[in-house]
């Protein structure tokens, strides 16, 4: 007698193992732009502005990393890529609730835009070529790197930003080394 077909059953042959990973890859790419999006907003009260730039300190790397060890570098991309362009549009995603081009233009675009570029570094170290994961060693490494790419990319925008704006006193980029990288360093670890 043939076993009564269940929902459950119906998804298990509906969805066969690489429909599934399309698919919680799918998730993946709209839930970290959210997450990021709510975790800003949320820390917002906690956010700390770092003293002389005020770029805040908030738990946005935390989603970046998880996007890129998670879904994988194209994915991951695509998903700060929502990030980015859905604040660039003016969804107030961005840390203290800001939106639009000007933020993203301003003294802490370099790292939102780090965000998108350190997700294929992140799976180019932790992933083998066969998808495998390489081990604890590589996403210690993953992890350093990805914060490498955001800061190098960061540091010199905030520099740029400061000079160029005729509204913000011009730092050296001494200055913003400090104010832009070397203030999170202890934070991090």
């Amino acid at each position: 007698m043939p076993r009564p077909r269940t929902i459950a059953g119906s998804l298990d042959d509906a969805l066969d193992e690489a429909s599934l990973t399309a698919l919680l890859r799918l998730i993946g790419v709209l839930l970290f732009p959210i997450l990021m999006g709510l975790t800003c907003q949320l820390s917002f009260n906690l956010a700390i502005p770092i003293p002389p730039f005020g770029v805040p300190l908030t738990l946005q790397t935390l989603w970046v990393l998880l996007a890129a060890l998670s879904i994988g570098p194209r994915f991951g991309t695509l998903s700060m890529l929502i990030y980015v362009l859905a604040g660039a549009v003016g969804v107030p995603i961005f840390a203290g609730g800001q939106a639009g081009m000007l933020t993203i233009l301003g003294q802490t675009g370099g790292y939102l835009i780090g965000f998108v570029l350190c997700q294929p570094v992140v799976a180019a170290i932790v992933r083998r070529p066969d998808g495998a994961v390489r081990g604890w060693g590589a996403m210690i490494l993953a992890v350093l790197a990805a914060h490498l790419v955001i800061f190098a990319i960061g540091v010199p925008w905030l520099w740029a930003v400061r000079r160029l704006d005729p509204e913000t006193p011009a730092i050296s980029f001494v200055e913003a080394v400090h104010g832009g990288f070397v203030v999170f360093i202890i934070p991090m670890l």
